[in-house]
């Protein structure tokens, strides 16, 4: 049984308890977020589609002030202690939100501090996790296995929402922060078997290199890693990219949802339904496709593919601006991002030094994402106020972003590809040697 499930998903049998404690603390990790999520769309909408933009920048605000508390704790602990430290601040956090809920009968501020705070959560526990995929698995196991191990973060998406339906009316909604809170704390338990597994079988690490080492250096090194190197500045533009062509796209949607569903009741029920659809949807590629994917048709091309569908589908809503079009391309781009840029992103870092994981790739995945968000969101409503544009003008604007984001992607998938193929003793792709191997 053992040798059977390590070759359904693409497996050697010695990494089959590593993939399967990654896996698990991926389920629990998403599970309690998707439990959170429905709630912070209708708190977004509560609160007044216009204020968006605002609650995005409050967002990028709570970044720049965790990103160097986080960079200290990397610097100056071992990964066995701070990791597990970060899942257990949120885990405090979610039960101070169960208590100031419980607290107040007026909701307004503590619903924009909600979705402010998931915000900077789902991107810290997230990052955080793949930085930790991304130091145990090695290139060639990145390849293979971040597909099994991101759909891991869908089975929790489909499981979140399942849980959510069923608790919410006999123990109630406030009260289902408790449940998350329960799961992420599980989440906690599959983080440290996975570090055990690495003290025994990991390989992606240099000789006699200490796997639980502190990285040292200041608490600011991931702005100077990312300034200095050529290709994580690379990765970050990528990124930037991505929170432009997605923000777009989801303030639309937004707007729409707010028209179509008055009652604050239907809009949950139709956020709770598109995840759990985006999460079925990414579940099915993540377990039978990314790895096959990744051996036939390469790099390159899974990381250019959703920034293509993404111009196409830009470009359908522009000649089509209705809100079944709209739904549809905004189910395309959740499920590619989870199941085919999320992973072929992360493996990206696998060629990294260990301290550029934790801090340069943390810095990318929560500052420069909520950066892009916070500039973004603003843009679109300079573009709508300046020039008056509907949904068919903003669809134009995001087909022509989608088609750099592509141009981007194809130079970062090149760069990446080039290194992959030297010697594991040759400089990595953020020293000063050739990016493209002449």
């Amino acid at each position: 049984m053992r040798h059977a499930l390590a070759r359904a998903i693409n497996a050697q049998p010695h990494e089959l308890g590593g993939a399967l404690a990654a896996f698990i603390t991926a389920f629990a990790m998403f599970s309690a977020y998707a439990i959170l999520r429905p709630i912070r769309e209708t708190m977004g909408i509560t609160s007044g589609v216009q204020t968006l933009p605002a609650l995005f920048w409050a967002t990028f605000a709570g970044m720049l002030l965790v990103q160097p508390v986080y960079g200290w704790l990397t610097a100056r602990f071992r990964r066995s202690a701070f990791l597990p430290w970060v899942y257990l601040f949120f885990v405090l956090n979610i039960l101070g939100f169960h208590a100031w809920f419980n607290a107040l009968d007026d909701h307004t501020w503590v619903a924009r501090a909600y979705f402010v705070w998931v915000s900077v959560f789902v991107l810290f526990v997230v990052a955080v996790f793949w930085s930790l995929m991304a130091d145990v698995f090695s290139r060639e196991q990145a390849g293979r296995l971040f597909g099994f191990i991101a759909a891991g973060i869908s089975t929790g998406g489909l499981f979140g929402p399942f849980v959510a339906a069923r608790l919410a009316e006999p123990i109630g909604t406030i009260n289902l922060l408790l449940v998350s809170a329960a799961l992420l704390a599980a989440s906690l338990g599959g983080q440290l078997l996975v570090l055990r597994w690495h003290r025994r079988h990991g390989e992606n690490t240099g000789p006699g290199e200490d796997r639980d080492a502190r990285l040292g250096g200041s608490a600011f090194a991931a702005f100077r890693q990312v300034v200095s190197s050529p290709y994580l500045a690379l990765i970050a533009l990528f990124v930037f990219l991505l929170t432009w062509v997605s923000t777009f796209l989801y303030l639309e949607q937004q707007a729409l949802v707010a028209q179509v569903f008055v009652d604050r009741d239907a809009q949950t029920r139709f956020f709770g339904r598109l995840d759990f659809w985006v999460q079925a949807g990414s579940l099915v590629i993540q377990l039978f496709l990314f790895g096959r994917l990744f051996r036939w048709l390469g790099f390159r091309a899974l990381i250019v593919t959703m920034p293509v569908l993404m111009t196409l589908g830009f470009a359908a809503l522009a000649l089509f601006p209705t809100f079944a079009v709209l739904v549809a391309v905004m189910f395309v781009r959740r499920v590619g991002e989870y199941s085919l840029t999320r992973p072929s992103r992360d493996t990206l870092y696998t060629s990294v030094t260990r301290e550029e994981r934790y801090k340069a790739k943390s810095l990318i995945d929560t500052f420069v994402y909520r950066g892009g968000d916070a500039t973004s969101a603003s843009a679109h409503a300079l573009v709508k106020s300046a020039f008056g544009l509907g949904l068919s003008g903003v669809a134009w604007c995001g087909m022509l972003l989608a088609a750099v984001w592509g141009a981007v992607a194809w130079r970062l998938g090149t760069r990446h590809v080039a290194f992959s193929a030297r010697p594991r003793s040759a400089a990595s792709p953020t020293s000063a040697a050739p990016p493209d191997g002449r």
